[in-house]
C-alpha cells in the first residue's frame, strides 16, 4: 500500500479535487491499497483561527459571518463537484465553541473542522466517480494527549486501533482521513501543530508498513530555495533522511520537520511530486540517497523574535541560569530556531506565537530582557563566503553564525 498526502493548496477548489481523483484514478486501476491524507481546503484554517479569535474576544456576529463564509465556500465547492449539500455531505451546523474551556481546546475544537468537511466532500465525490473508498474519522484512531495544539502522538495505542481498522476483512482500496488531527481518550479532537499533516502521513505509513509516502504540492518537488524569494532556483532530486531533518529544522516548509522520524525507522522513501505534473519525478528522500546536497540552499523562517537576556548585576550567565531560561522556553512552549550566548547574555531566536508575550513576561521575573520582532532568519547550507556577502548585503543583520558550510542569518524584514 502507499500513503498519498494532499495539502490546502491541492484542493482548495473544485478543479483541485479533480486532479487529485486523477491522480488517485491512476493507482487505483493498479489495484494499489492507497492511504489519502488531506488537509483543509486553501485557506480554511486560517479562516477558522479568525472565528476562534472573534469569538475570544465577544464578537460573535463577527465571529458568524466568517463561519457562515466558510460553509457557503465548501458548498459552492460541492455543487461544482454534482454533489447535493445536506444530501451526499452534512456539513457542520453549529461553532463548537465553549466559553468554559481554554483558547487553546476551543482551538482544537474549531480549527479541525477544516479537515472534516474537506475529507468528507473529497471522499465522497471519489465515491461518486465509482472508486471503493471508505472516510476515516482520524480523531477516533489517532490517540493523543491533552496537549491542545501540539497534541503527543500515544504510539502504541494508535498503531493497534489502526492496524485492526485496515486488516479487517471487505475494507475498501481506498481510505481518506484527515492530516493534522488527532483525538483524546474522552473523544475531543486534538491537532498536531501547523503544518502538522505531513506528520500524520509519516505515523501512518509507519503504522501500516508502507511501500511509500508521497506529498503533492504546488512546486515541482523540494527546491534549494522559496521560489517565491529566489528567482532562479534548483530541484533536489535526491537527499538522505538525515539533510531532511536538517532542513525542515532550519524552516523549510516542504517537510514538517516530525515527518522524518518514523519513516527513516522503516526506511520508508518519501517522494514529493508536483500536484501539476504527476508524471513528473520530483523529490525523493531516502536512505538510499548519494551523499550530502551539493548546491547551496537557502531557507527562509519568516515572523521571528529575538529574546537577549542578561543576567542582573552584571552576573555571569552560568549553568543555573541556563537551566532556569530553558524551563521557562519549555514551559510556554516556544519553538527555538536559533541560540547565542556570551559570557553575560544569552539570545535566543524564536517562532513569534501567541505564547511570547508570556514567556517574556516570566523571563523578565529573573533577568534584564530585550528583544526585536519582525525578523527572519536566513539559514544558508553549503555557503561560501560570496554567498554570505550578497545574502547580508542591503540588509540589517541582527545576528550571525557561521560554520564550516552553514551561515545562520537573523535580519530585519524587509
Amino acid at each position: 500500500m502507499k500513503v498519498y498526502k494532499f495539502g490546502g493548496a491541492s484542493v482548495r477548489d473544485a478543479k483541485g479535487i479533480r486532479n487529485l481523483q486523477s491522480i488517485v484514478q491512476l493507482e487505483y486501476e493498479k489495484g494499489t491499497e492507497l492511504m489519502i491524507v488531506v488537509s483543509a481546503m486553501g485557506k480554511t484554517t486560517n479562516a477558522l483561527e479568525a472565528v476562534v479569535n472573534a469569538l475570544v474576544e465577544g464578537k460573535e456576529q463577527q465571529a458568524l459571518e466568517q463561519w457562515i463564509q466558510i460553509i457557503d465556500s465548501h458548498v459552492a465547492i460541492m455543487k461544482e463537484l454534482g454533489l447535493q449539500p445536506g444530501v451526499d455531505v452534512r456539513l457542520q451546523g453549529e461553532i463548537p465553541y465553549d466559553p468554559q474551556r481554554s483558547y487553546d481546546q476551543n482551538y482544537d475544537q474549531i480549527v479541525s473542522l477544516g479537515e472534516i468537511m474537506s475529507t468528507q466532500i473529497i471522499a465522497v465525490y471519489l465515491l461518486k466517480q465509482g472508486l471503493r473508498v471508505e472516510w476515516w474519522n482520524i480523531p477516533k484512531l489517532l490517540r493523543t494527549d491533552t496537549t491542545w495544539r501540539e497534541a503527543k502522538v500515544d504510539d502504541d495505542t494508535s498503531r493497534a486501533i489502526i492496524q485492526s481498522g485496515w486488516k479487517r476483512p471487505q475494507r475498501p482500496q481506498i481510505v481518506v482521513t484527515q492530516g493534522f488531527l488527532g483525538g483524546t481518550a474522552d473523544g475531543q479532537r486534538t491537532t498536531l501543530g501547523r503544518e502538522g499533516s505531513d506528520y500524520t502521513a509519516a505515523l501512518l505509513a509507519n503504522y501500516l508498513d508502507a511501500e511509500s509516502v508521497t506529498i503533492w504540492k504546488d512546486v515541482p518537488g523540494i527546491l534549494n530555495a522559496d521560489p517565491r524569494i529566489e528567482p532562479n532556483t534548483i530541484l533536489i532530486p535526491s537527499m538522505r533522511y538525515m539533510d531532511a531533518v536538517e532542513l525542515s529544522y532550519s524552516g523549510a516548509q516542504v517537510i514538517h520537520p516530525k515527518t522524518i522520524k518514523p519513516l527513516e525507522n522503516k526506511r520508508i522513501p518519501l517522494y514529493v511530486k508536483p500536484f501539476g505534473n504527476p508524471t513528473a519525478s520530483g523529490s525523493c528522500i531516502s536512505a538510499d540517497a548519494e551523499g550530502p546536497i551539493n548546491v547551496p540552499v537557502y531557507i527562509w523562517r519568516k515572523n521571528q523574535i529575538l529574546i537577549t537576556m542578561r543576567a542582573k548585576n552584571f552576573a555571569f550567565v552560568l549553568e543555573e541560569s541556563l537551566s532556569e531560561i530553558f524551563e521557562i522556553i519549555h514551559r510556554h512552549r516556544l519553538k527555538v530556531s536559533l541560540i547565542q550566548s556570551s559570557a553575560v547574555t544569552i539570545s535566543v531566536c524564536v517562532d513569534n506565537t501567541s505564547y511570547v508575550p508570556a514567556a517574556i513576561e516570566a523571563l523578565q521575573e529573573h533577568f534584564n530582557v530585550s528583544y526585536n520582532d519582525h525578523l527572519s532568519l536566513l539559514t544558508i547550507r553549503g555557503t561560501t563566503p560570496q554567498i554570505l556577502e550578497n545574502a547580508k548585503a542591503n540588509r540589517t543583520v541582527m545576528l550571525s553564525q557561521t560554520t564550516r558550510r552553514t551561515a545562520r542569518l537573523v535580519l530585519k524584514e524587509e
